[in-house]
């Protein structure tokens, strides 16, 4: 069966579709009973924010009442096809997000899914983005926290 597609979507991944809400933030949908998953996934991208800028800014958690479904809202990213950028700098965007990415680990933060499985529809490593701002993730949803 094909999932539910709604107006103004923008993505789906394994879970969750993404849609747009204005021009600048987007709402990820969990419309089955995923309160917990909702949560933990504010909570993860809440702290990764205050950690560095390598992780979509988290703006709120909102329940549609149209969709009658709950909404992570987050920041809109606009994303940039790679093959605009020199290689020198593609080069430096991998090492300032390699360098984002440990500062991350080291403050207790593991993501766990970078490249998307080939037995799942999308392309791989479709949840990273190259935005005029570098490179940016816009998943948490397997990600860990360490003991804090």
């Amino acid at each position: 069966m094909e999932p539910k597609r709604y107006l103004r979507q923008l993505s789906r991944g394994a879970n969750n579709a993404t849609i747009a809400l204005s021009e600048t933030e987007v709402g990820r949908i969990f419309s089955q009973d995923t309160r917990s998953d909702i949560g933990s996934e504010a909570e993860k991208m809440r702290f990764a924010n205050e950690v560095n800028g390598l992780v979509v800014k988290f703006h709120r958690l909102e329940a549609n009442e149209v969709l009658g479904v709950d909404m992570l809202v987050m920041e809109r990213l606009y994303p940039l096809d790679f093959r605009a950028h020199k290689v020198e700098m593609r080069e430096i965007q991998v090492d300032v997000f390699t360098d984002e990415l440990r500062a991350l680990h080291a403050a207790g933060f593991a993501h766990h899914d970078l490249q998307r499985p080939s037995n799942l529809p999308g392309e791989r490593f479709d949840n990273i983005l190259l935005t005029a701002q570098g490179l940016r993730l816009i998943d948490v949803g397997i990600s860990v926290l360490g003991a804090r």
